[in-house]
């Protein structure tokens, strides 16, 4: 058996499987009735149990010890420096440089964006309306690239090339044999002109601060700690790999949604006031981030109760978590009136995501502007998947905007 074919088998379903793709949730559903927590046969874990992916999220015997397994996802800068995103870094380290980012990148400089946020989305959607459109591009995507451009503080005429990093860099982040070798150049290619052009950008506004999310890491300081040049680039790395089209699949796939639905359309329809527990329904019932990652087990421990040997790998299967009936009534079905409760869309513990405030204004506001201004409509054009294990989400999604 070749490795590809062997590192695929790591897996008790196949994640290319265009209808695995269209609807995981019977599978999951199936796996997590067999056993939350399954060993596959090359001796890997993959939990489906919101009680159990909660726990590897936070239990510390579960890290990402020397980084073996999040190998594709560390690079080497041009002066030997080893660029390891903080996500996949344990504590100590982990939370010292969360600590430094959260400061900078705080919940009441995002809430700050939110009339920002209104004028991009009405403008966007403006631009869309009478035309049969890629919601994808017209909206889920423009949006929150915007977005995060203007709080990074690219230039407008660099917008194309944030774009096209984060394509690569977002189709990287499933495990390479799930890459053909094309996918992998692109995204190593994107990885090392991301990392220099950001390393340039915070040299010059370490040198002319302005008004932007880059001047605030290299400014922020607690107890005379810094970002390093090194952990700032990988930092806006993350934001962009992940934040950036965690978003935009979380719109995509909340409109997706509310069509195949369409009595919770029309309900959230007439009581848009009731975004906020909206978008955390849809962040639960259709995931945009499906795998929380893998992690290691640094010790001997366990999970639901079975024993888990130091050196073991563990696939935390989120989305799947939130289908768990365990923690939510009628897991499998849509409900926009759901009392909001704590899903694992982005995580928990101290891995939640520091972009999750950004993510939930960008989406009440998308969606809000959509619903309370237009009337949408499914077009007889296909809706079609990306194709990725980690991110869930579209590529197009044709849809017909009218004036309300």
């Amino acid at each position: 058996m070749s490795e590809t074919a062997a590192l695929a088998n790591l897996f008790p379903f196949d994640p290319s499987d265009p209808g695995f793709r269209a609807d995981p949730y019977p599978v999951f559903r199936s796996m997590r009735e067999q056993a939350p927590a399954l060993r596959t046969a090359p001796g890997m874990w993959v939990v489906t149990g919101f009680p159990e992916c909660s726990e590897v999220l936070r239990n510390r015997s579960f890290g990402h010890g020397d980084g073996s397994l999040v190998a594709s996802q560390i690079t080497t800068n041009a002066d030997g420096e080893e660029v390891r995103p903080f996500v996949f870094l344990d504590p100590p380290d982990h939370t010292r440089i969360r600590r430094l980012v959260t400061k900078a990148f705080s919940a009441s400089m995002i809430e700050k964006l939110r009339s920002r946020a209104e004028e991009l989305a009405s403008g966007l959607l403006a631009q869309a309306a009478g035309e049969p459109v890629n919601l994808m591009t017209s909206l889920a995507l423009a949006l929150p690239s915007q977005l995060i451009s203007e709080l990074l503080g690219v230039p407008a005429e660099d917008k194309p090339l944030f774009e096209q990093w984060s394509a690569a860099l977002g189709r990287g982040l499933d495990p390479d044999f799930m890459l053909t070798a094309e996918e992998t150049e692109q995204r190593d290619r994107a990885r090392t002109e991301f990392d220099e052009y950001f390393a340039e950008l915070a040299r010059l506004r370490q040198a002319e601060p302005r008004a932007d999310l880059v001047s605030a890491l290299v400014a922020v300081a607690e107890d005379g700690d810094r970002l390093s040049r090194t952990e700032l680039v990988s930092t806006c790395r993350l934001l962009l790999s992940a934040g950036y089209l965690s978003t935009a699949h979380l719109i995509g796939n909340g409109v997706a949604a509310l069509l195949r639905h369409p009595e919770q359309l029309e309900w959230f329809r007439a009581n848009p006031g009731e975004a906020v527990g909206v978008v955390e329904e849809l962040l639960r019932f259709d995931s945009p981030v499906q795998v929380a990652g893998m992690r290691l087990a640094l010790e001997d421990t366990e999970i639901a109760g079975q024993p888990v040997a130091a050196g073991e790998a563990v696939t935390i299967m989120v989305g799947a978590a939130n289908h768990d009936p365990r923690a939510f009534e009628n897991a499998d079905s849509l409900d926009v009136r759901r009392k909001p409760e704590r899903n694992l869309g982005f995580g928990v513990g101290a891995h939640f995501c520091v972009g999750a405030p950004l993510a939930r204004l960008s989406t009440q506001v998308a969606l809000t502007e959509l619903v309370t201004r237009y009337r949408i409509e499914r077009t007889d054009a296909d809706a079609t998947r990306i194709d990725n294990l980690v991110l869930r989400g579209y590529a197009d999604l044709p849809v017909l905007l009218n004036a309300a």
